[in-house]
């Protein structure tokens, strides 16, 4: 039997063992290529419908008969498993896709072999003629594809940068920066190996290139961090991302500060433990954050710089990733913070660790995902699915920013940060099931199991969650403070913040010491 392979990196090739093969059929190609993608067997209308969209249904199912009839002769050989309604890649076929292997290689966290077999993006250059709902699919996979790459890169940059490797680390750096040319986090990567590489005049000449590239196209200047990079001794004082192995997966998260008390800040659906500094107004509101205690952050799984995973990090599996981050940093007196979308599993966290928790405070929060008879205060499912539905199809943009943080919706700084972070922390497949998790999730009846102090804050305007939603929370939690504020940015750090640090500095040292 002959043994095949699909590359999807790039313009699409077919190969039977290790030769090349002309298939001069573009919907031959994208069908060998679906096919491979669902790894199992499709219905024939599907198919049909995707590669025919004009067509009849009948008309579109003959010329699938044709089609693949045409592809096999080309093989030399039968590759296809058929019956009545459905077809597949013959099990019996030795097939292999190089985005699989890609994907493998960074499930076991082989970083080099992946990077090394991403060649160009998936199908980049190729449409089937006429198929729309082909190229959807495809961008969807691209940026799934793209996504995992550019968490890879990053890991590799970290890695080989801590075993000193600085060559290793500038290269792909290098390729990060070429992927999204507009992220200071990313040209602060590439800078920063340079000048450990003792590359100084290239890593000038980056600093100055990317000034310009923010200045003409965002009309920005760069950040101070940006702008210090070029001090002697800015390359070795960068604050290290670690990592802690638990339940399967490496989780990254990050410690600043120093005090008896430890806030652990979990920021909502989405986040990323470097990009969240890359912000001027999120890194004043968490460096004031380290004037109370020593701050934590953490990607869960399958966000950000976390292990990306197949499945969805519910309020269960964030608890229990809290609880190994809070062991990694040999956290002793905690107050967790969680917003929106994390309110929950910082409640499950609360009521399964109370020996561990000081405090809890929940920011834009709501314990239900979706509404129902008894809890009016969020979207109904449908309401819920066609919003996840619109953010998904905007992934990559700054989708959401104008719900999320009005203050800020016009600002080209903040857009091209949101932007960037979104692309940066998940893929619209994997947000995807992330949101589907939190509509499901229900944490009332937990709420009455908190014991410890607890402060609920909700801008009064809100305008991603209702604060009706807040008000709610804090009507179940025994003694909990609620504080109403003004505004209607749904991010902690965006519009006025300092009634927020304020709130959160008076509870914190109302706390018992203990």
């Amino acid at each position: 039997m002959t043994a095949f392979s699909l590359g999807t990196f790039g313009f699409p090739e077919v190969h039977a063992d290790g030769r090349p093969i002309k298939l001069a059929l573009r919907k031959g190609l994208a069908l060998l290529i679906y096919l491979a993608e669902a790894k199992g067997a499709v219905a024939r209308e599907i198919v049909a419908t995707l590669l025919w969209p004009e067509t009849d249904r009948e008309t579109g199912l003959a010329r699938l008969r044709r089609l693949l009839h045409r592809i096999e002769l080309t093989l030399g050989q039968q590759v296809f498993e058929t019956d009545r309604i459905s077809l597949r890649w013959s099990p019996a076929v030795a097939l292999q896709v190089d985005a699989h292997f890609f994907e493998s290689a960074c499930d076991r966290g082989d970083f080099d072999e992946a990077c090394q077999t991403y060649r160009g993006d998936f199908l980049a250059g190729f449409s089937p003629e006429g198929c729309p709902e082909f190229d959807d699919w495809a961008f969807f996979r691209r940026e799934a594809l793209r996504g995992r790459l550019m968490h890879a890169l990053e890991r590799l940059v970290q890695d080989k940068t801590a075993a000193g490797d600085y060559f290793a680390a500038t290269a792909h750096a290098t390729r990060l920066a070429e992927l999204d040319p507009l992220s200071e986090v990313y040209g602060r990567h590439l800078i920063r190996s340079l000048l450990l590489a003792g590359d100084r005049s290239a890593a000038e000449r980056h600093h100055a290139a990317l000034t310009r590239r923010l200045r003409d196209e965002l009309g920005v200047t760069p950040e101070a961090e940006t702008a210090a990079l070029m001090s002697p001794a800015a390359a070795h004082s960068v604050p290290a991302t670690r990592y802690v192995k638990g339940a399967g997966v490496h989780l990254a998260y990050q410690t600043y500060g120093s005090g008896p008390l430890d806030i652990l800040v979990m920021p909502g659906f989405v986040s990323h433990v470097e990009r969240a500094w890359e912000h001027p107004a999120s890194r004043t509101f968490l460096a004031s954050l380290t004037k109370l205690g020593r701050l934590i952050v953490f990607d869960r799984r399958g966000i950000g710089l976390s292990d990306r995973v197949g499945s969805a990090p519910d309020i269960d599996v964030t608890a229990e990733d809290i609880g190994t981050v809070l062991r990694a940093a040999d956290a002793r007196r905690v107050v967790l913070f969680g917003a929106s979308e994390c309110g929950p599993a910082c409640i499950k966290f609360a009521v399964d660790e109370p020996r561990l928790v000081a405090g809890l405070i929940l920011f834009g929060a709501l314990a239900k995902g979706c509404w129902s008879q008894d809890y009016p205060h969020a979207l109904r499912a449908s309401q819920y699915d066609a919003w996840s539905k619109h953010l998904i199809a905007q992934w990559g943009g700054p989708v959401g920013i104008e719900t999320f943080a009005p203050s800020l919706a016009g600002d080209p700084q903040a857009r091209a940060w949101w932007a960037g972070l979104l692309r940066a922390a998940s893929s619209p497949g994997g947000i995807s099931a992330v949101l589907e998790a939190f509509r499901d999730a229900d944490v009332r009846q937990l709420l009455p199991q908190i014991a410890m102090p607890t402060l609920v804050l909700h801008r009064r305007d809100d305008k991603a969650v209702r604060i009706a939603a807040g008000r709610d929370v804090a009507s179940r939690i025994k003694g909990a403070q609620f504080v109403e504020l003004d505004g209607n940015d749904h991010w902690f750090f965006a519009g006025d913040q300092q009634p927020v640090l304020d709130a959160i500095r008076g509870f914190t040292e109302a706390l018992p010491r203990r």
